[in-house]
């Protein structure tokens, strides 16, 4: 189940409208890297996932995204204002303006519709989280970007708190990755156990750069770990 608060995650605003500015956020709206793809995946993921506590996870993160879609939409109607009106367009601006009536489609930057094929789902929970830290990554550079585009600061605040919450996501899938090394019924067991896995084809010759690979279950630094040790070093 779910519930809608009105008030949004952070104050969205904007200096002043530009429907440019507008059309460049639909690529965090209905792009392939977006929000909404990045809500539908970890929800649709979640449906099979039978650790309470990584499902939870799951649900947390995607129900967060679609407050995140919420908050761009918001910024893209800000950023075009309040009419339907003559402007020198784009393909994406005019598909808002002729389609939408200026509502922020379900489109990317170039006005092509989202679509279900953006959404990864394989059933195995390694597999699906490595894949959605590939994605939070990805939306952050998105984000970047976006940031370096766009000169407007109430826009570029709400860009910086989204694209934090990219690294946070990132960093919770990173441990819950940690809590499931090494358990049978995940893909990540039993990494390297037969020679062919443990080959490397030098077939960009002349010059070897990478020895012979030994195939370990993918893993990272406990974030947690890392920041505990950087108080350490704050002086005191």
């Amino acid at each position: 189940m779910f519930s809608h608060d009105k008030q949004l995650l952070h104050e969205v605003k904007v200096d002043t409208p530009n429907p440019a500015y507008a059309t460049m956020l639909q690529e965090q709206l209905g792009g392939p890297n977006g929000e909404l793809k990045a809500g539908l995946q970890y929800f649709a993921q979640s449906f099979r996932i039978q650790d309470p506590e990584i499902k939870d996870l799951f649900l947390d993160i995607a129900t967060e995204e679609f407050g995140h879609a919420e908050m761009v939409a918001q910024t893209i109607n800000l950023l075009n204002g309040h009419d339907v009106a003559n402007t020198p367009d784009t393909v994406g601006q005019i598909e808002g303006q002729v389609l939408g009536g200026l509502s922020p489609l379900l489109a990317n930057a170039s006005g092509e519709p989202f679509t279900a094929n953006y959404v990864n789902v394989t059933g195995d929970v390694i597999a699906d989280i490595l894949s959605d830290i590939a994605a939070e990554q990805r939306a952050k550079v998105v984000y970047e970007y976006l940031h370096r585009q766009i000169d407007d600061q109430g826009v570029r605040e709400t860009i910086d708190f989204l694209l934090n919450r990219e690294e946070a996501h990132n960093a919770l899938f990173r441990e819950a990755l940690n809590k499931l090394q090494q358990k049978p019924q995940y893909s990540n067991y039993n990494f390297g156990v037969t020679e062919d896995s443990k080959l490397y084809f030098d077939l960009s010759t002349p010059g070897r750069y990478f020895d012979n690979p030994n195939p370990t279950a993918p893993s990272f630094d406990n974030p947690r770990k890392v920041e505990n040790r950087d108080k350490s070093l704050q002086p005191v």
